[in-house]
């Protein structure tokens, strides 16, 4: 090869490779100084073991409180706010899950305005997980859903994910894909929704505040309904007997009311005194609705262990369990045959 020939391809050489690292920078000017978060773990270091404590602040919230505070003892996970009611570990153990399994999607560079527009300053749910001894574990602030997609109704739409921000690093927003619906502190969310439940019915009766009222009762499981009072061509209608005494068997819990809930209705109760078979008696007092549904409290003459922490609390439990239990009197008679 001759000198010449030489240098030619050495010069080509270094064209070729200057051309290859200008190419190589600028790809690299074109991504974001933050694409290596792509995919890691967002709270790094996190162990399920290590949390004795959820902490949710949702400054937006009303009717449940601003505030929910989940705890772990010796008889599991309970509900600060709503004085040791049980928490539904399923629901504790899946949302500690989706916390330790947050994978940032997308990071951006994000200002006070967007952080406002995605609800990642003050107005956001901050979510704070501590250790036994009082440490800090972690803590998040869940701003809104994040769609892929324009949709109708972001509010009640599930999402694709949501924006999130960790309080150390206020300049950017990350997005995951879960969207942490149960970062919430509505009570209703957590709670364990098993009811007392009042069976095999024996005696059953309705009182109104205005003094209306009715009373059926049988001898046996088998036996016949009978309306006390019944006048001459008064007829009960079996099957609504049926569903009046069989829907207190199928009661459960909307939510539990805050210690200090005013306004209940339970001051003026409709009374429900039920008997069962087996010799047990319920006295069940439902106040007025919220929303859908009713505040109730009760007694029992033989509680067991579950009966005895829902009586010391004001229930809510759904208007719809309660339908066939409170009709009137009227509407439990069967329909006179239309004379010919």
């Amino acid at each position: 090869m001759s000198p010449r020939i030489a240098l030619v391809l050495v010069v080509l050489l270094a064209v070729l490779g200057g051309g290859a690292l200008l190419y190589q920078q600028q790809e690299r000017s074109r991504r974001p100084d933050n694409a290596g978060m792509l995919g890691q773990v967002l709270l790094k270091g996190l162990q399920a073991a290590d949390i004795a404590t959820i902490r949710i602040v949702e400054p937006k919230a009303t009717q449940s409180g601003q505030t929910l505070t989940l705890q772990r003892g010796e008889a599991g996970w309970a509900i600060a706010e709503r004085a040791g009611f049980p928490a539904d570990i399923s629901k504790v153990r899946e949302f500690a899950l989706q916390l330790l399994n947050l994978k940032v999607g997308q990071s951006e560079p994000i200002g006070e305005k967007d952080r406002a527009r995605l609800e990642l300053d003050a107005s956001g749910a901050q979510v704070e997980l501590l250790a036994a001894d009082g440490k800090q574990l972690a803590s998040l602030i869940v701003g809104k859903k994040y769609f892929k997609r324009e949709v109708d109704n972001p509010e009640k739409a599930l999402g694709d994910g949501r924006f999130v921000m960790l309080p150390a690093d206020a300049k950017t927003v990350y997005t995951v894909s879960d969207p942490l619906l149960l970062a919430t502190t509505r009570t209703g969310e957590w709670i364990e929704r098993a009811s007392f439940q009042v069976a095999k019915v024996r005696s059953l009766q309705v009182k109104y505040p205005d003094g209306a009222g009715w009373r059926i009762e049988r001898s046996g499981d088998n036996a016949d309904w009978k309306l006390a009072g019944a006048a001459a061509g008064e007829k009960l209608e079996v099957t609504k007997a049926n569903a009046a005494s069989y829907s207190l068997s199928l009661l459960e819990l909307a939510d539990i009311a805050p210690a200090d809930a005013k306004d209940t209705g339970l001051d003026k109760p409709i009374l429900v005194n039920a008997a069962t078979l087996d010799g047990g008696s319920y006295a069940i007092k439902v106040g007025r609705l919220q929303g859908d549904n009713y505040y109730v409290s009760f007694t029992s003459a033989k509680p067991g262990d579950k009966e005895a922490r829902l009586a010391r609390h004001v229930l809510l439990i759904p208007k719809s369990k309660f339908e066939d239990t409170l009709k009137k009197r009227s509407e439990l008679l069967a329909k006179k045959e239309a004379r010919k």
